[in-house]
């Protein structure tokens, strides 16, 4: 997996959306838990919103700035955290 062809993708995620680490793996032929480890090397926050990608189960996964962090971000997208599934969408490519 290339990250640049990653951090197209998370761009692409929709302010007040979130999709998950599975559906990007799929789209990138690897695992989830890959997405998670590369995601920790984004160093442009704020224009690769990684923190939009969240668990299939509705948890919302990690970020390097904490758990905390993420609630707020997506809040402040107006993303219920309470009840994520509902906000979990594919990526268009």
């Amino acid at each position: 997996m290339k990250l640049d062809e990653l951090w197209v993708l998370v761009r692409k995620i929709p302010k007040g959306k979130v999709t998950t680490y599975g559906m990007l793996a799929r789209r990138l032929g690897t695992s989830p838990r890959a997405i998670g480890q590369a995601l920790k090397k984004n160093d442009k926050l704020i224009t690769i919103p990684c923190h939009r990608v969240v668990k299939s189960n509705g948890e919302l996964g990690g970020y390097v700035k904490g758990a905390k962090e993420k609630k707020r971000l997506l809040e402040s997208e107006e993303v219920d955290t309470n009840n994520l599934l509902v906000f979990i969408q594919d990526i268009n490519i």
